[in-house]
């Protein structure tokens, strides 16, 4: 059984920092690409960063300069590191973790946690 289990999320004022995390079960974690996706209220979900089985990652251009996505496969943990935060970075933070060789409806999901920037 896969589990992706998000923990970090919370208040905090603008300009300050979170670190999320993720820990997975149930995959072969260094293996797998890991992802932290966002929904805002009325909005889409949306990517936020993605990082490769070999530490190659990719961002929002929103979040550049800002998030930094990090793993230890030793932990089979993923982290995001937000810096700089934004209200509108507000939303509802979800780990993601695709399966190969299958369609974006297969991907496992964490169930999110919320994080909320006071402006």
């Amino acid at each position: 059984q896969v589990q992706l289990v998000e923990s970090g999320g919370g208040l905090v004022q603008a300009g300050g920092s979170l670190r999320l995390s993720c820990a997975a079960s149930g995959i072969i974690f260094s293996d797998s690409v890991m992802g932290w996706y966002r929904q805002a209220p009325g909005k889409q979900r949306e990517l936020v960063a993605r990082i490769g089985r070999f530490g190659n990652t990719n961002y929002a251009d929103s979040v550049k300069g800002r998030f930094t996505i990090s793993r230890d496969d030793a932990k089979n943990t993923v982290y995001l590191q937000m810096n700089s935060l934004k209200s509108e970075d507000t939303a509802i933070y979800y780990c993601n973790s695709p399966r190969y060789g299958l369609g974006p409806e297969y991907d496992y999901w964490g169930q999110g946690t919320q994080v909320t920037v006071s402006s």
